[in-house]
């Protein structure tokens, strides 16, 4: 999904962005070998970047779940939103990093049952509080608890919903072209 209006500001990179986004691009490129397209535009923002950054790393060092869940969790958001990128980013980081099985991941990009049952509760959980804008039902709240999750991973969940919508969003407006290293997981809302 894309905004009908397109931000016309540069991609920059560590040479023409201000020192904050300059040091964040910097350690992308040294952490992945690259720099993602969508780091690139929100350089334009030096505190978007590194909110994004500073949010993103906290999740995974700090959310409770497994590399799995966290990218259950990661994709559920960026489908709810729409994401291109970050489908296809978390898409490819799920296939060859977080040891999702595929027939889960392809489940969530297509919208179709999940083969497994707590990761089924996860993905519907975070897509419920997507939808109801952090208002879950007793009912909503008692299927995540019932899965095994806990109440903090519910504020968790809170945490990549803020971080993905700070990306998701960014690329909505940018219309930020998938890197082609996640091209092989392009997807299509």
């Amino acid at each position: 999904m894309q905004a009908q209006y397109r931000l016309t500001l540069p991609a920059l990179d560590a040479s023409d962005a201000d020192a904050l986004a300059a040091a964040r691009l910097r350690d992308a490129q040294a952490s992945l070998g690259f720099v993602p397209n969508m780091f690139g535009v929100m350089a334009n923002s030096p505190g978007l970047l590194d909110t994004y950054v500073h949010g993103y790393e906290r999740f995974r060092a700090l959310s409770g779940f497994t590399p799995a869940e966290q990218e259950v969790v990661l994709l559920a958001v960026s489908r709810e939103n729409g994401c291109t990128y970050c489908v296809a980013a978390h898409s490819f980081i799920a296939d060859r990093m977080s040891g999702v099985p595929q027939a889960v991941t392809d489940a969530i990009r297509d919208g179709e049952p999940i083969p497994d049952a707590r990761l089924a509760a996860l993905h519907d959980f975070t897509r419920t509080m997507v939808a109801k804008r952090g208002l879950p039902d007793s009912s909503d709240v008692d299927a995540f608890l019932a899965a095994g999750y806990s109440e903090r991973q519910i504020l968790e969940v809170v945490l990549a919903i803020a971080v993905k919508t700070l990306s998701n969003y960014t690329n909505h407006l940018f219309h930020t072209p998938v890197d082609e290293v996640f091209a092989c997981r392009a997807w299509t809302d």
